[in-house]
């Protein structure tokens, strides 16, 4: 019995340059399969973000109330403003890349290092200007009270000003003690202790007429709605904990899902530009040690570059949908 064995002959090698598919090699291609994966996945992310703020929209956070900080701005109002230098940076970034890819085009082993140089930069005050604003919405700023309902209250001066618990807080003879590991029951940590009780609250503000309770409730102008005295007293019977700052269980700013997602969506996106910059960290290495010069081809660059071009349009797009929208 015979066997019939076929063999094809070829010009070259797949991918050797001369058959390219749509002109890219095989490294361009297999970056586009990424970038196009996880732009879906990143998709996903938004999409749930979007459904879950229009079912809560009437209790979902303003933005404008949340990222009011700035470096060495202590106390001074600036909603948006730090958010809005982040993706100048990060897109000036993307600006430097393209010129690092440029200069590679054209074999220019100096200016490809400096505007790589740049790019990182770039990123590394981008990730650590992150880092800095989550430290500001985890820590908080003004605190408010948590209702036995998980309904969030917070606290407001005649003018409709937030005011922080520490303003109007009355301090009571009362210990209280933060559960550790060594001393807790079965060795289990408590909750972190607020700075104030819910009786320390209650008393101080007893004491000040002139403060509101508002609540998270967003009216159709746009602004959430501030009780009267009386309503406010009744509501504050409801009171259950303290809360200061945000984190995966418990949101001053409002409903806890926005915590969640913020934490999750600008998390993960995050996560890409460290990635990327310490990729970006590797091949402005080889572009030093003249590795791309002896080949006398820079497209690690360009394969490089699509990624860092992803990775800002994502946060435009996140920019778009979590600060703005």
């Amino acid at each position: 019995m015979g066997a019939t064995v076929t063999t094809t002959a070829t010009n070259g090698k797949t991918w050797d340059g001369g058959n390219e598919p749509m002109g890219a090699s095989y490294g361009k291609m297999m970056m586009w399969f990424f970038i196009v994966s996880d732009a879906l996945t990143f998709s996903g992310f938004i999409a749930a973000y979007g459904f879950s703020r229009f079912k809560f929209i009437e209790t979902w956070p303003i933005a404008d109330e949340v990222f009011t900080h700035f470096p060495f701005l202590h106390g001074v109002d600036a909603p948006m403003y730090y958010v809005a230098l982040m993706t100048f940076v990060l897109i000036f970034s993307s600006v430097t890349m393209v010129l690092a890819v440029d200069a590679g085009h054209k074999l220019q082993k100096t200016k490809v290092a400096v505007y790589m140089l740049l790019t990182i930069v770039g990123g590394l005050i981008f990730v650590g200007s992150q880092a800095w604003e989550w430290k500001n919405f985890i820590q908080g700023s003004h605190g408010a009270i948590e209702t036995r309902g998980g309904s969030m209250l917070q606290f407001v001066n005649r003018e409709g000003e937030r005011v922080a618990l520490a303003d109007f807080a009355k301090v009571l003879p009362k210990e209280r003690i933060q559960k550790e590991k060594n001393t807790g029951v079965w060795f289990v940590s408590g909750e972190t202790v607020p700075t104030y009780s819910v009786e320390e609250v209650v008393e101080g503000f007893k004491a000040n007429p002139d403060i509101l309770v508002r609540t998270e409730v967003i009216t159709k102008d746009k602004k959430k709605t501030v009780l009267s005295r009386e309503q406010s007293l009744e509501r504050l019977k409801e009171a259950k904990l303290v809360v200061e700052g945000a984190n995966m269980y418990r949101n001053e700013y409002g409903h806890k899902l926005f915590a969640n997602f913020f934490f999750f969506i600008t998390g993960f996106h995050g996560f890409h530009v460290f990635s990327g910059i310490i990729i970006n960290i590797i091949i402005f290495l080889n572009v030093i040690v003249g590795t791309y010069e002896k080949r006398r081809s820079y497209e690690m660059v360009e394969k490089v570059g699509l990624y860092w071009h992803f990775v800002d349009l994502v946060w435009v797009f996140v920019f778009t949908f979590f600060y703005l929208v």
